[in-house]
């Protein structure tokens, strides 16, 4: 039976985190059992904020170790950088040509980054859902695992689907779905308890997949507590919450039932726990940090991943352009 297509991506921009290992990569390492996974490293989309040329190869290889490092099989995946595989940006350009600058400029992304750098608001960042649409789109993927933030982009690329196939009246496009393996996607949020953990801001407040034993005890340390409960068994604040979310993560069980119990018997010392959730949220990232750091040193191993993912991402990828661009009559020979 022929296993469903999934399709995802990461921007190779700034260092992972916890939130994107338990809000994506853990999720995928599952899939890749499951399904025809493609990701793939989205260099293109990390265009639109100018980053520095002589640093771009190293994100990208940096991402793909870390993804590795966490897991990712790349035997069992199609792993590869986004602009490995021309066709994405050919269907890019089809699709362009099926949006339009009104539903572009409501979505909620670029409105919000129109507001954080209004002197950069670049054509690619308008029609960055198109550019998403096509990398979907180009497997024919109808499975998508994707965050809330990024639920409309993935309607958008229904809707780009669909308007190809009823205008050129052809059925070459499903729609894809958002799809999460199981129910235990966490959303992870920053130790400050403001907002989520990011590659790009609240640095301090980010638990990364690279960060160093003493960098981890020292943020844990600093993160956001109070005087602890002063009735039992009192509901708990967010951000203090979001502490037990992570012991829960990374943590025996026996644990964080002590903890919690400590917390509604109102007798939780938050040095002690914060102390502890270092300690063993060290044991959980130490070895693909390590692992991610070997990885990259060997940047020939690296290529070769790569390079072999994209080889079966085109072969997938050159059967839709070719389907498209016959139905858009662009087939002259």
């Amino acid at each position: 039976m022929q296993k469903d297509i999934v399709v995802s991506g990461i921007r190779s921009t700034g260092f992972l985190h916890l939130g994107n290992y338990f809000g994506a990569i853990h999720n995928y390492i599952k899939m890749q059992n499951d399904y025809n996974c493609y990701f793939f490293v989205a260099d293109y989309h990390s265009l639109t904020t100018h980053p520095d040329p002589k640093d771009l190869k190293q994100n990208v290889f940096r991402v793909a170790a870390e993804n590795i490092a966490s897991g990712l099989d790349p035997d069992k995946v199609s792993l590869y950088a986004q602009s490995d595989v021309p066709e994405i940006t050919e269907l890019y350009l089809m699709l362009n040509m099926l949006a339009y600058k009104g539903e572009l400029e409501k979505v909620p992304t670029f409105k919000d980054k129109v507001r954080q750098n209004p002197d950069n608001v670049n054509a690619g960042l308008l029609t960055y859902p198109v550019l998403m649409a096509a990398d979907i789109l180009i497997h024919r993927a109808v499975k998508v695992p994707v965050g809330k933030d990024q639920e409309q982009h993935l309607e958008m690329a229904r809707n780009f689907g669909n308007r190809f196939n009823q205008r050129y009246n052809v059925d070459l496009f499903p729609e894809p779905h958002v799809y999460r393996f199981d129910e235990q996607t966490v959303k992870i949020m920053s130790l400050d308890g403001n907002g989520k953990m990011s590659k790009s801001e609240n640095q301090n407040a980010t638990i990364y997949l690279n960060d160093e034993a003493e960098t981890i005890r020292k943020k844990m340390m600093k993160a956001k507590t109070d005087s602890g409960p002063t009735e039992p068994n009192s509901a708990m604040p967010d951000y203090i919450k979001n502490l037990f979310d992570l012991m829960d993560l990374v943590s025996e069980k026996d644990t964080a039932a002590l903890f919690r119990e400590q917390f509604n018997s109102c007798s939780i010392r938050y040095g002690d726990f914060k102390k502890q959730l270092a300690e063993d949220m060290i044991r959980f990232v130490d070895p693909i940090r390590i692992e991610a750091l070997e990885l990259q040193k060997d940047e020939e191993r690296l290529r070769k991943i790569l390079k072999s993912g994209a080889e079966r991402a085109r072969e997938s990828a050159v059967q839709t352009l070719t389907a498209a661009r016959k139905a858009i009559g662009i087939n002259y020979y």
